[in-house]
């Protein structure tokens, strides 16, 4: 049957997003990478463009994409296994590389085991699969990403067993606690560790013992969730994320290959037995192929970097490079959310003037992200900007320079 109907429906739903401001720009494609050289870090080249960009959106914060043992590593995993797996999991899909990658990430997290997934969206779909029942209520973080919020519609959890707390308030979230309907067997507390669009951490510290006097009310507990995507690997005093960087450890952690690692794929950690559930539950991870023997064998050598003297050296070099953005935009009068993180959300507060600043940034070789309205409120207008591992002290400097002359 032709699409012509369904085309033009279609067709007035684009549309409808382009008149509210809502609809995707064209996505700019990157042809060429140039290796970072003197003083100066990596730059990119984008198709119909003829300057060369630093890239100051990217969510590889140790800049390890481009590594040559990561290279060389996934390599050597294709030339002898292919690229492919060929099945999954549970009908002989799984390769030892799989089961290495799992149990590196789960000595990483410091956790007992782990099971890895497509992406942390994925994984997150399927903790919500393995770990919810009619018994079981959820209680969110009003900016939680758009994964947590879809697994918990796509786990089918009705909107009487679930609640929302604002954004980081202990008391709410106490409150939430104390109005758990009757008839309710478990809690799972979910949130971000990163919120990525602002860069601030939830204070899993407090959440753990905000939780704790409730344990023992409900027959399977309460219990506590991250999603630290953006945290692994990039925060904290060695990389393990917002539970370091807090000191309290989440009973359940998802977390990421593909910010900080460099890499694909995503992943739960936890005890063996929830592992088995979402092993046994999990569709998200039963009827999908996993990730390839060359981004399994990438990412484990991503993590064992990141456990050397050159990851903590990269590290460090990287909070050195946030020090000096953030410190540099104060220096400058402008506004932006404190934190240690890689993201540096810099607030404008007006939508002409977010889309003014991105495109004197991208006519300058600076490629970052704007939010304006109706993506994000009125007044809360903001370019997103992410340092990574690979910006030079000159490269932070001329980002700078340019914001310097925008502000003149």
């Amino acid at each position: 049957m032709p699409l012509e109907k369904l085309d033009q429906s279609l067709q007035q739903e684009i549309e409808a997003l382009q008149s509210e401001g809502r609809a995707k720009a064209p996505e700019r494609i990157i042809v060429d990478y140039i290796p970072p050289r003197g003083d100066r870090g990596p730059r990119y080249k984008l198709k119909g463009a003829e300057q060369e960009f630093i890239r100051m959106n990217s969510n590889s914060y140790l800049s390890l994409s481009n590594h040559p043992a990561l290279i060389e590593a996934a390599d050597e995993a294709t030339k002898k296994f292919g690229v492919g797996p060929g099945a999954v999991r549970f009908i002989d899909g799984t390769f030892h590389y799989h089961v290495e990658l799992e149990d590196r990430i789960a000595r990483f997290v410091n956790k007992p085991t782990a099971k890895i997934f497509n992406s942390a969206y994925t994984a997150n779909c399927g903790l919500a699969f393995a770990i919810s029942n009619k018994q079981t209520y959820w209680i969110g973080d009003e900016l939680n990403h758009n994964s947590i919020i879809r697994a918990m519609r796509i786990a089918g959890v009705p909107r009487e067993n679930k609640a929302i707390y604002r954004h980081n308030n202990m008391d709410e979230l106490k409150k939430c606690l104390d109005n758990v309907p009757e008839g309710i067997e478990r809690v799972v507390i979910i949130f971000d560790g990163i919120f990525s669009m602002r860069g601030d951490y939830a204070p899993i510290d407090q959440i753990v013992k905000i939780a704790e006097p409730y344990h023992e009310r409900f027959k399977d507990g309460v219990i506590t969730a991250v999603d630290d995507s953006h945290g692994i690997g990039a925060y904290g005093a060695t990389g393990r994320g917002t539970a370091e960087y807090t000191g309290a450890q989440p009973d359940i952690i998802v977390g990421t290959f593909g910010k900080a690692f460099g890499v694909n794929g995503g992943f739960i950690a936890a005890s063996p037995t929830v592992i088995e559930a979402v092993r046994q539950k999990a569709d998200t991870y039963i009827y999908t192929n996993p990730l390839s023997v060359a981004d399994c064998a990438a990412a484990i050598k991503a993590i064992d970097i990141a456990d050397s003297e050159e990851g903590q050296e990269r590290l460090r070099h990287l909070h050195a490079r946030i020090k000096q953005f953030r410190e540099g935009i104060e220096a400058l009068g402008l506004e932006s959310i404190p934190g240690p993180h890689p993201v540096v959300p810099l607030l404008v507060r007006d939508t002409k003037k977010t889309h003014e600043m991105v495109n004197r940034l991208y006519d300058k070789g600076v490629l970052v992200v704007g939010l304006t309205f109706p993506v994000v409120p009125k007044g809360d207008e903001t370019i997103r900007f992410q340092i990574n591992a690979a910006h030079t002290e000159a490269d932070v400097d001329y980002v700078l320079s340019v914001l310097a002359e925008f502000r003149k």
